[in-house]
């Protein structure tokens, strides 16, 4: 897996000033009113830090103008794209989950301690209720992969763009569940509208072919 020091370094050369020019860490410090200081860019940099906070994850991408969710895949190309503001919270995100997924012995919502004790130590019943109420709107990068881990979701659910909350039903569950539409549906987010009518096109060619063989087959 990509280093977020090595990411950082991709990110610095592909999403540069309009006038080409690569951002330091002096700008990213002024432009995201000192939430992400000099200092901690030079050591994100040098790999002092492996394991950067949410809020400054989103703040870099927001400055630098890239999605938030490139933070977690694999980066291969660049891709231009217009941020937009983050207003919804990461305890907006994370609530909504503990709504919908739920414990299939019981068919009640997990609690705050079942989620600590299946993300195996990696983050603590305190720190899951901090993140659920707002107490703790910053987790590290770990504790937000080690909550998409328990809960079966892409880390970048909780990054995704857009103003308005996603909305959390079987069907969306899936896409974030299943690896392989996972990565069909964030790979083709970045094309262009001509390129994912094509993607959608092909897919509605297999959904005929396979309806004409349900149906030759029940003949």
């Amino acid at each position: 897996m990509t280093s977020i020091a090595h990411k950082y370094e991709l990110f610095v050369e592909a999403y540069r000033h309009p006038d080409g020019r690569k951002w330091t860490g002096q700008e990213i410090d002024e432009a995201t009113g000192g939430i992400v200081t000099r200092s901690y860019i030079t050591n994100l940099r040098k790999g002092r830090i492996e394991n950067p906070g949410y809020e400054k994850l989103k703040s870099i991408a927001k400055v630098m103008n890239f999605p938030p969710e490139l933070w977690f895949e694999d980066f291969h190309t660049a891709v231009q794209f217009k941020a937009a503001d983050q207003q919804v919270s990461l305890a907006d995100r994370v609530n909504p989950l503990f709504e919908s997924i739920r414990d299939e012995r019981t068919g009640d919502p997990y609690t705050n301690a079942q989620v600590a004790r299946m993300s195996l130590g990696d983050i603590a019943e305190e720190e899951v209720e901090g993140i659920r109420d707002g107490s703790i709107p910053n987790p590290s990068l770990s504790k937000v992969v080690a909550l998409a881990n328990v809960f079966g979701v892409h880390p970048s659910y909780f990054l995704e763009q857009g103003k308005k909350l996603p909305i959390i039903d079987e069907a969306a569950l899936q896409i974030f569940r299943d690896e392989t539409v996972s990565a069909i549906a964030h790979k083709s987010f970045r094309l262009s509208p001509r390129e994912k009518q094509m993607v959608l096109n092909i897919i509605q060619q297999f959904e005929d072919l396979r309806s004409a063989e349900d149906q030759e087959a029940a003949s």
